[in-house]
């Protein structure tokens, strides 16, 4: 607890950080942010008590520094930080697309990095958050920012290497369930049902769909299978699902989320914070 955290680049995920280490019992005089706009900066100080600061002063001052900008933005804001930074501060990167070892270049040597996907879950404390050592981070560090990530959802540990996959998966991951819940709140309407309903039907469903395969330790196909009555409604459903190859474009979709990631990666074009 005696740490100072901050959180440079304030937005959406960055601001569920901060709320989420607040709930977790982390002082507010514990915390700094950075902000680009004045009126974000008041917004942060009224709704949180925290210390809004430059991110010079930011880097001077706190023992972790979690860099929340757009991927766009990072190259630019670790040239600021670099003559501000001790190479014992652990550095947190939550942008999609930036590796450990852009974020190391552009720091003094040494400096623990760590990488981190988290998906817009965070925003209601239910996240999956990927994250990934750099060369100089050691087991402490990665404790450290598990604990952080923690507060907002749940952490998982993989290599760098995986990071594009995780991305693709989890990052991204959201994206393919609105899409699918919007899909069947259309069929729903073309079914003869109000939007409203259709809507809260399939949000339920989906909700509960959800609890049933993080609580039962079932296998999804077990569960698919308890629903799927023999030339029931269900398995004709299902029919016309894999007449359409949606099982494939699924397969198709993601390893081109991955692909995409690995070309940000490289050095191309950036992508958004918490995914493509």
């Amino acid at each position: 607890m005696s740490q100072m955290i901050a959180v440079l680049g304030a937005g959406k995920i960055g601001e569920a950080l901060l709320g989420g280490l607040l709930r977790g019992g982390r002082p507010p005089a514990r915390l700094l942010a950075t902000a680009r706009r004045a009126e974000r900066a008041e917004a942060l100080r009224a709704r949180h008590g925290i210390e809004v600061v430059t991110n010079a002063e930011a880097a001077t001052r706190a023992d972790t520094l979690i860099l929340a900008v757009k991927p766009q933005d990072m190259a630019t804001l670790l040239t600021e930080l670099a003559p501000h930074t001790a190479p014992d501060r652990l550095v947190i990167s939550a942008a999609a697309g930036i590796t450990t070892a852009f974020v190391e270049e552009r720091l003094p040597a040494g400096t623990p990095v760590v990488r981190v996907m988290p998906n817009t879950p965070a925003l209601v404390d239910e996240a999956m958050s990927v994250i990934s050592a750099g060369a100089h981070a050691t087991e402490e560090h990665l404790g450290h920012a598990e604990e952080i990530f923690d507060s907002v959802g749940k952490t998982l540990r993989l290599p760098e290497s995986q990071q594009d996959a995780a991305t693709a998966l989890s990052g991204s991951g959201p994206a393919y369930f609105y899409f699918l819940v919007e899909a069947m709140i259309d069929a729903g309407i073309l079914l003869g049902l109000p939007r409203d309903k259709a809507h809260d039907l399939i949000v339920q469903a989906a909700h509960g769909a959800s609890v049933m395969l993080r609580d039962s330790g079932d296998h999804p196909v077990t569960l698919r299978e308890a629903v799927t009555s023999p030339a029931g409604t269900t398995i004709n459903a299902i029919r016309e699902l894999e007449k359409h190859g949606v099982r494939a474009a699924f397969l198709d979709a993601l390893e081109a989320a991955r692909d995409r990631s690995r070309a940000l990666a490289a050095g191309g074009e950036t992508a958004p914070r918490t995914g493509a």
